[in-house]
This record gives structure tokens, sequence and C-alpha cells, in this order.
């Protein structure tokens, strides 16, 4: 009899614990489910904010909390995601990425792309690029990148030629056609919007354009083409390459690249950027 008494307790011993088990899990289950997941994201400053912000509320549903990293240059975000104090940035250019993971062995990767922002071309003088006079002054970003970039959009135009073998990042010494003999003058990026008033054109990056109250499409004598040529110049979502086929940071990818979004950056940005995926390709 007490042998009986004290198999049946084994049992039911056995079977409390089978249900504690099961019911833990289940309940595991459901926190993994709704527990929210924090991503912390790079940008450099605040201007792509208002884009982001449309993503983060509609990924705030799927449990993905988005959470803002701010940094004031272009560097910091590269370095950031290569230590891990970041899971992911969207604020550098694909060339200027590629540039910095090659260099330093970084093992980073793209996961898709976001924005290209068509650099132009202004002034308070002229209405059409080819009125430029002989002899005109024209600002141009003292960046090496930018300044290349500059050349290249110049060239574009017909007025001046660079040398084939100097790629996508020409330098003023690359020049070997200038027939209007236009002259060059090197400034801070964030100084060309206000250098129009000292010279007869400038070149000018989109954020700041629009920083200085000018619409690209309605203010610039010659807008960037958005074509192949541009594509290094478009931005991308960077990780870890360890990283690449993470679930939530696809989820991410996939909400950016949607049709709310695009309103969100035409909305924003009134064609200083437009998104880049419908031209490009997702990644």
């Amino acid at each position: 009899m007490k042998r009986k008494r004290r198999t049946g307790l084994i049992i039911f011993s056995i079977l409390v614990i089978i249900v504690v088990v099961r019911i833990g899990g289940i309940i595991h289950q459901r926190f993994d489910k709704t527990s929210t997941k924090t991503v912390r994201l790079g940008l450099v400053g605040t201007d792509s904010e208002p884009v982001w912000d449309n993503v983060r509320k509609r990924l705030k549903k799927q449990g993905i909390n988005i959470e803002y990293v701010v940094f004031n240059d272009y560097v910091q975000p590269d370095v950031a995601l290569k230590e891990g104090k970041i899971d992911m940035h969207s604020c550098l250019t694909r060339y200027y990425f590629e540039s910095y993971n090659r260099e330093q062995n970084a093992h980073l990767t793209s996961i898709g792309n976001t924005v290209i922002s068509p650099l132009g071309v202004y002034s308070h003088k002229y209405q059409k690029i080819q009125d430029l006079p002989e002899g005109a002054t024209i600002a141009i970003p003292n960046e090496p990148t930018t300044l290349g970039r500059g050349l290249n959009v110049l060239q574009s135009t017909g007025l001046i030629k660079v040398k084939k073998r100097s790629g996508i990042k020409p330098s003023l010494k690359d020049i070997v056609s200038n027939p209007k003999h236009l002259q060059f003058k090197e400034v801070d990026p964030a100084t060309t919007a206000r250098a129009l008033n000292s010279v007869d054109a400038s070149i000018i990056n989109g954020n700041y354009a629009v920083a200085a109250k000018l619409n690209p499409k309605k203010d610039s004598i010659y807008l960037e083409p958005v074509n192949k040529a541009a594509k290094p110049y478009v931005n991308i979502i960077a990780v870890q390459e360890k990283n690449k086929d993470n679930k939530v940071y696809k989820e991410i990818v996939k909400a950016y690249q949607t049709e709310q979004t695009e309103k969100a950056i035409n909305k924003t940005y009134k064609g200083a950027q437009e998104a880049a995926w419908p031209i490009y390709g997702r990644n």
C-alpha cells in the first residue's frame, strides 16, 4: 500500500514538473514576442530625424524601439559601429562608407539603401549654368570627396573636363579643359550657401541648401543627375558584417523602404533628398 502511495506521489510530482515547465515555456515565448527590442541608430545631426520618426513610429508597433545616437561629424559613426557602441547607422554615402571599411578593415556592411542627395549649383546672378561668363568664380566644397563630386557635376554640364583616370574623386589639378577659364574658390561645405553673396555660383550639398531656405529643384541652376554615375553617393543603412542577417535589423530596413517613408522624405526635404531604393534597388 505504501509502495503504491509512494509511486503515485512520484508520478504526480513528475506531472507537476512537466506542467510547470510547459507553462514556463509558454510564458517565455509570450514574453519574447511582446518584449521591446531597442536598436541604437547612429545619425549625423538632426535633419534626418523627421523621416526616421515616421519609421520609428511604425516599428514601435512591432516591438522595435529605435534609439537615436547623434554625432556631429561623419567619422564617428563608422568608428562607433566598429566598436559596437551603436547597432547601425544611417548617415553616410556608400562611397565614404566603403572607403573607411576598406582602409580600416572594419568588417562593416550595408544592408539597405536610404536616400540620395543630388548636388546642386546655385547662383544669385545667373538663371542658367551656361550663362556663367568667362572667368566666373565658383565656390566649391573643400572636402576632397565632395570637391571631386562637384567637379564631376560641372563636367556633366560641359563646362570643364577632368582626367579620365581621376575617377569619382578628381581634384582641381585634374582639370584638363576649362574653356571659360572658370575660377574655383574652395570653402568649408557648411559655408557654400553663404558664399553665394561673394561668388558667381556655388556648389551646395542638399542639406546645406535646405538649411539656407533654398529649394534644390526650384532654385538651383543645375542639379546633379540621379543616374548610375551618382550611385556611389547613395546613403545606406550599415551594420557589423556578423549582423547582416539579423531579423530585427532586416525589419528596420523593410519598414524604411516603404511608400510611407518615401512620402516623408519628399515632404521633409522638398527635393534635397530622394528615396534611393526605387532607383538603385534595395541594397
